[in-house]
């Protein structure tokens, strides 16, 4: 039986990129992988430019291509678990729209795959052709995700990536969490490597990236470090952060009863006792906060999982 890859590529106002995208893909598996049956995956995500028709063009050239048109742009994440939904190859292959990913490397990451017997291989840009403001981020990103999360990888922000079809049965992307793919993979046991690749320079159209997306990836990483360290008991870390505050208001209390009985200062004068009361009520809303959260994460995980997208058009 053929092994069968799926490549799969969202597109956000891409057009210009799609074709010539294509052709790259077309081309390397004719040269690398002629013995395989494949699928090209395109997603436009709310495009509300070309961008559709070029996927219906390209459907049009090429037969292996399925073509998904989003209601509206959900964003990358919820665009990329709309596709991974259609997957049927054992092996899939994640590339962005922009071209700035080389098709020329995936036979690469699929012989480390192979080779190694790797769930997910990811790719490295080490010699990224974006702006140097974008480069700083990247950066201090890798700096906060190694301290926090440790992913194990250089590049947690890059689509261009091999998986195994088990890794993406088990995922499940929401908000903006594709940035933390490897991590959220990591979690769940998968073996994870990575390999040096080409980043290529735009040549049309501009990047969606922008300053407040900096902002969500760093909320995101706390949130990620939440779930990779109490997420099958998130009441562990409030009955902590519980104890903490139990350590400060009996620190305060002792002592306003020391200045009571030593230095006659009455406890309604005291602003130590005060701040005993308030580290104790920050602590039983802290306590109960825990269970809540806890018990919401146990229906979450009882409960099937809820249409976040809507396919207004499929080829």
């Amino acid at each position: 039986m053929k092994q069968k890859l799926s490549v799969v590529i969202p597109f956000y106002n891409e057009q210009g990129n799609v074709l010539p995208l294509l052709k790259k893909i077309e081309n390397t598996f004719k040269r690398d992988f002629s013995s395989f049956d494949y699928e090209i995956i395109m997603v436009s995500d709310g495009s509300s430019d070309n961008t559709w028709s070029e996927i219906k063009q390209s459907n049009f050239i090429n037969k292996n291509v399925i073509g998904i048109k989003l209601n509206r742009n959900y964003w990358q994440s919820i665009a990329m678990d709309a596709w991974f939904q259609k997957t049927t190859g054992n092996i899939i292959i994640t590339l962005d729209g922009d071209g700035q990913n080389d098709a020329d490397d995936i036979k690469k990451l699929y012989n480390k795959m192979i080779e190694e017997d790797l769930d997910i291989v990811a790719w490295w840009r080490e010699k990224r052709k974006d702006p140097i403001w974008m480069l700083i981020i990247t950066k201090i990103a890798r700096f906060l995700r190694k301290i926090l999360i440790n992913d194990g990888v250089h590049d947690s922000g890059c689509t261009l990536r091999i998986y195994k079809k088990e890794v993406i049965e088990n995922l499940y992307l929401w908000a903006e969490m594709h940035r933390y793919i490897i991590a959220i993979a990591k979690i769940n046991g998968f073996k994870i490597s990575e390999l040096k690749v080409n980043h290529l320079p735009r040549t049309t159209g501009n990047s969606k990236y922008t300053w407040k997306k900096s902002i969500k990836w760093l909320i995101d990483l706390f949130y990620i470090w939440f779930i990779a360290q109490y997420n099958s008991r998130p009441l562990h870390l409030f009955w902590m952060l519980w104890l903490i505050n139990a350590f400060l208001w009996s620190i305060f209390l002792i002592f306003s009863f020391y200045q009571k009985i030593f230095h006659a200062i009455s406890l309604s004068r005291s602003g130590w006792l005060m701040l005993g009361i308030f580290f104790i009520q920050i602590g039983l809303i802290l306590f109960i906060f825990g269970m809540m959260i806890d018990i919401m994460i146990r229906n979450y995980y009882n409960t099937s999982r809820e249409k976040r997208y809507i396919i207004k058009e499929e080829i």
